[in-house]
Order: structure tokens, then sequence, then C-alpha cells
């Protein structure tokens, strides 16, 4: 009875953990792979992007929990048969950046922005090994992309990725979800600037046919105008 009740314990929490890491295609070659985490007693969702090309896999930001790196690549090869090769990091919080440390010892190129880098290393936090000093166009086999940053807003490091031939828009945390009712955490926000870098992104990606936010849902593509409507009743109810 004590062996089949361990048993059965077992392969209940692996039944958890899988749930916990979900895959879903957005277009070709792209995936939004999503982590959960209990946030005060609710369980939370956390966006990231994977791409596939003939040249490997990149990552754009890690799972939220660390325990789902190893199934995520280990998933990544049994359906795509191709092993990640590198990793960007939107900005310093931990669902962007967990586990960096695990994929470098991969043999996995973890990339984040200087002002990243320098949140980290202030905090005592997992760096990436490569810096990236400036907004940067990458070609990566038969894919081209760029970052960008636009000023500080969730923080003051947050960058967005932008594809231009496929018109994907990829925010994190920067970008509001039209799906959340509230502006979320602002520890590290600048409710100042916030509003402006936003405008920044419109100006310079018109007409994404997707946008990705760091949480919750990412159907919509009005998430940057909703964005600001939030950021607007924040500062309104706070008289910023």
């Amino acid at each position: 009875m004590r062996f089949i009740l361990i048993v059965f314990i077992g392969l209940l929490s692996g039944l958890v953990q899988a749930q916990q890491l979900e895959i879903t295609p957005l277009t070709t070659n792209f995936y939004v792979y999503t982590t959960k985490k209990v946030m005060d007693d609710e369980v939370v969702p956390s966006n990231s992007m994977y791409l596939v090309t003939n040249e490997g896999v990149v990552l754009f930001d890690t799972p939220w929990d660390s325990t789902q790196l190893q199934p995520l690549l280990d998933t990544i090869m049994a359906r795509h048969n191709k092993k990640v090769v590198m990793s960007i990091s939107t900005h310093d919080h931990a669902d962007r950046t967990e586990g960096l440390t695990y994929l470098a010892s991969k043999g996995i190129k973890t990339y984040s922005y200087l002002k990243t880098y320098e949140l980290g290393k202030l905090k005592d936090e997992e760096l990436a090994e490569h810096i990236i000093y400036s907004d940067t166009t990458f070609k990566i086999g038969n894919y081209t992309f760029e970052t960008f940053y636009p000023g500080a807003g969730h923080t003051p490091d947050n960058i967005v990725v932008w594809f231009p031939l496929q018109k994907v828009l990829y925010g994190g945390c920067f970008v509001k979800s039209t799906k959340t009712p509230s502006i979320g955490y602002i520890g590290d926000a600048s409710m100042s600037s916030w509003k402006r870098s936003v405008k920044k992104v419109e100006k310079k990606y018109k007409h994404p046919e997707y946008i990705i936010p760091g949480h919750y849902s990412w159907e919509s593509t009005k998430s940057l105008k909703y964005t600001k409507k939030l950021i607007r009743k924040y500062n309104r109810s706070n008289k910023l």
C-alpha cells in the first residue's frame, strides 16, 4: 500500500509539473511557452517565446519556474529535433532571467542588455554571459529580429523584440495583456516614463500582427493601447 501511495503521489506531482509548462504555436516556427507561479494565492502565468531556425532555437526569456528549464529543452528537442542555441532576457526580473546559469552550462549563449546585466550584478542575481550594448539586429539562420530599448517602463531596463517580416512584437512585461485588470507589479517601474516609452514602440513598430505581453492572454493586438490606459488610470488615481 505504501509503495502504491508513493508511486501515485509521484505521478500526481509529475502531472502537476507537466501542466506548469504550456507551449502554444503562434505562427510558423514561433511558439509561446507559458510557465506559472503562485503569487498571493493566485496562479499567475508568465509568457515567454521561442523561435525555431535552421541554425537552432532561440529563447526569448526563461521559464519563471527553473524546474521547467530542462523539460522545456527536452520538449523542444523532441518536437523540432533542434537544440536551443541562444537566449535573450528582456529585463532583470526572475520571470525573465531564472536559470541563465543553467542554460550557459548547457552551452547556450545567454544575452541581456547592459542595463539588465548591471542591475543583476547589483542584486547578486544570475547574469547573462553576453552583453547587448545598444539596439541590435540579429540574424540567426533564416530569421532576422531586432532588440529595442524604448526607455524606462515596467523596469529601468526593459526591452522589446521585433520581427519585421512576421510583424511579431515580443513585449515581455513592458506590455500588459488586455485581460489583466491592473498595472501589476510596479516595484521597479517608472510610472512617469512608461507611457512615453510605449508611444516610442508604437511609432517604431506599426501594425504588428502579434503582440506578446509578459503575463496572461496574448491574443489581442490592442495591448499597447491597453497598457497606456492602465498607466493613465494608475497615474490619475495616484495624482502622478
